[in-house]
């Protein structure tokens, strides 16, 4: 059964830029999930819930003997993440996952479930212009969250190496704010990040499934 990591009223909200303040040295692998069933239909999904495909499942799987070892597993609390969070603890023998809400996808409200030319037949010119339907979590909000539960996350993790299964969206936005060159976040693919003595710094991009060909039987295709 998976833990649920509560917001506390210490760690509810750290600013932009904030230092995440740990006194140990967690480091914390942060993987995008496997494919989604909108993923695969090329839907926009935000926080919308849908689940992994047999594909993603399989992707999960073999991510996970791919990777080496970890002492501690985390997801967001949306299916996608969480169960293939739940597929990689369970191949290295980890715990459950634990929950972190605040690192779910953004809200990126009418645009969920949405495909890109329904998008550009909607709201003609957005995607072209950078515009964004009304009520759309902009960086600031999403990296305040990212922090806090990256920062209690940590305090959990101390000294221990943690894989963090969570969203395109989040690792994108944590990698601009620390300054990473702009890479495609394909699924199960992710970045390593150190945090120690109030900083987070960050490691290699890992791309586990690179060059691995999953075959899925016709039959789970239907």
């Amino acid at each position: 059964m998976c833990r649920i990591l509560r917001e506390s009223p210490a760690t509810a909200a750290v600013p932009k830029g904030a230092a995440i303040t740990v006194n140990a040295v967690a480091r914390l692998l942060l993987l995008r999930h496997g494919q989604s069933e909108w993923n695969a239909l090329r839907r926009w999904q935000g926080q919308a819930d849908p689940p992994l495909s047999e594909l993603g499942r399989q992707q999960a799987g073999a991510a996970a003997a791919r990777l080496d070892p970890v002492d501690v597993v985390a997801a967001s609390t949306l299916q996608r993440s969480r169960v293939s969070a739940e597929i990689i603890a369970e191949f290295m023998g980890c715990e459950s996952p634990i929950l972190v809400p605040e690192l779910i996808e953004r809200d990126v409200r009418e645009f969920s479930g949405l495909t890109r030319k329904q998008i550009e037949e909607q709201f003609p010119g957005f995607l072209q212009d950078g515009r964004r339907p009304p009520g759309w979590e902009d960086d600031d909000a999403l990296l305040t969250r990212i922090l806090a539960g990256l920062n209690r996350l940590a305090r959990i993790v101390g000294d221990r190496t943690a894989l963090v299964v969570t969203h395109g969206g989040v690792i994108y936005t944590l990698e601009d704010h620390l300054g990473c060159p702009p890479d495609r976040v394909t699924n199960m693919s992710g970045r390593w990040v150190t945090i120690s003595n109030g900083q987070i710094v960050p490691g290699e991009r890992v791309h586990p499934l690179e060059g691995v060909d999953i075959q899925i039987p016709v039959a789970d295709l239907l």
